[in-house]
């Protein structure tokens, strides 16, 4: 076989792992960010200022949010149950220690602290949660594009053929849940007034950068024969162009219809897909072709998998459109967001059970047809992440009313209480020493910049490809490369961010 067809052997005919294995896998991304600012924290309490070395904010930034992903889904993915454990009990010692220095310095009850804590006012404007998980997704896609092409990546991790939940079968909607949780339509004021279909203009103009990198993929993997897995979106079509008719596509249907009844749509979109693939030949045609044979004549044939996907990943988008308008009600207090977590936690857990029963009676998950039980898993899981974030940053807010003046980037700013004058008790660094810090936080950089981060990285993912033997390379060489590749990308967020620059020209 020729090295082409090795490569697409290599990501083939594959399964997935358990869903209970890609929940704890989940838990890495939060418990990362809970230790990153825990260790900054500790850091304010010892040395009084924060951490102010762009060098070493960088480097920790890097070994602590990125790096532990990385050894996750590589050398470390044989005992991935244990290192939550690991994490998190590092994440209670560094708490324990600021918490006992706290105590010892005012002798507040903790009983307290607790109760100043759900008083406290947040800032309203900004949701850090939504930045964080938007760049996580980015981060755990770009290491998975690159390490499902080395041995040390699992198999169960890569994207299964037909039915299965792989670990890259979820990164594929979670990128469209994440892209519509920030959509024109959740952003635009309740009480801003604009034409119907405004929108849906402005995404025809938004989505050609898009198209144009759609196009460019397309024709750079026919010339060099690069490997691809035809069965994952057909011959021509890619997820750029998912990307961009999705959002086409649900910018024109919530200009016909509320966009607060968004999950409506949602769930009519994918409950009437299911019954199609159910009741029809559809779910035969995806899977075999017109002929029964997997034939690839004919545009339709040839991209069947990414153009019936659409309905799918479509339910998703507008499943996503409905939890952003939920998240961006105006909850600026403590409080308010600790019950909008027990709400996301119910939510998942009824969706979870819904899961069961769609599996059960109508169809397993099916990343290949995007069908009901794939938009329940991707809906469920990305809001299982999120509401780990949440209490992430929750936890993080509580540590820096322990430590005076401590700050850390891309967490809720703590504000006053409205209409009062008094300052609280346990205060937080002032907005503006936060803004401040953001220059030296990789979450800010990569957010700044998120398509050119994933287009660079898969730039580099079929640089590295093809100078490299991939399938055949010995566990330090791979861990090297995967470091050195990451590195590189997040190097030049980091480097963008610091000059200021946004590569945005649409």
């Amino acid at each position: 076989m020729s090295q082409k067809h090795l490569k697409e052997a290599f990501i083939s005919n594959l399964n997935g792992t358990s869903l209970l294995e890609i929940s704890v896998g989940l838990s890495l991304a939060p418990l990362c960010l809970l230790c990153r600012g825990l260790l900054l924290i500790l850091y304010h309490l010892h040395y009084g200022k924060p951490l102010s070395s762009r060098k070493y904010s960088l480097l920790l930034d890097f070994l602590v949010l990125v790096s532990p992903l990385l050894f996750s889904c590589t050398v470390l993915s044989q005992i991935i149950f244990f290192m939550p454990t690991i994490i998190a009990a590092f994440c209670a010692g560094i708490f324990s220690k600021i918490y006992s220095r706290r105590k010892h310095e005012t002798r507040v009850p903790f009983r307290q602290i607790v109760q100043d804590f759900q008083k406290t006012y947040l800032d309203p404007e900004y949701i850090p949660a939504i930045t964080v998980f938007r760049v996580y997704v980015n981060v755990l896609t770009s290491i998975s594009i690159l390490a499902v092409d080395f041995p040390q990546y699992p198999r169960r991790y890569a994207k299964a053929e037909t039915y299965g939940t792989g670990v890259m079968d979820l990164g594929v909607g979670a990128f469209i849940f994440g892209n519509a949780l920030v959509c024109p339509e959740v952003r635009q004021k309740s009480y801003v007034t604009q034409p119907k279909f405004s929108n849906l203009a402005r995404q025809f103009f938004s989505v050609w950068p898009l198209i144009f990198l759609g196009i460019g993929r397309l024709l750079s993997v026919k010339s060099i024969e690069y490997h691809e897995h035809t069965s994952e979106y057909g011959v021509h079509w890619n997820f750029f162009f998912t990307l961009a008719f999705v959002r086409l596509a649900a910018s024109l249907l919530l200009a016909i219809f509320p966009k607060n009844k968004s999950w409506i749509v949602a769930i009519n979109l994918a409950v009437l897909y299911q019954l199609i693939l159910n009741a029809t030949s559809l779910k035969k045609f995806i899977l075999h072709g017109s002929n029964g044979r997997d034939t690839r004549v004919g545009f339709l044939n040839a991209n069947r998998e990414g153009l019936l996907s659409l309905f799918g990943y479509l339910a998703i988008y507008m499943a996503s459109v409905q939890v952003g308008l939920c998240l961006l009600k105006c909850r600026n207090s403590v409080k308010g967001w600790i019950e909008a977590t027990r709400f996301l936690l119910l939510t998942v857990l009824v969706l979870f059970g819904f899961l069961h029963v769609s599996q059960a009676y109508a169809d397993p998950v099916s990343r290949r047809m995007a069908n009901l039980s794939y938009c329940i898993w991707v809906v469920a899981h990305c809001l299982t992440l999120f509401t780990c974030f949440v209490v992430t940053d929750l936890t993080l807010v509580f540590t820096k009313l322990l430590v005076k003046g401590s700050s850390v980037p891309c967490c809720w700013n703590v504000v006053k209480p409205p209409d009062t004058s008094t300052k609280h008790e346990m205060e937080a660094a002032p907005m503006g020493r936060e803004g401040k810090l953001s220059h030296i936080c990789l979450i800010s950089a990569i957010n700044k910049n998120q398509l050119p981060f994933f287009l660079l990285a898969n730039v580099m993912t079929g640089t590295v490809n093809i100078l490299i033997d991939t399938i055949h390379s010995k566990t330090a060489f791979t861990l090297c490369i995967l470091h050195s590749y990451m590195f590189f990308n997040c190097l030049i967020m980091y480097i963008l961010h610091a000059k200021n620059i946004v590569l945005k020209f649409w």
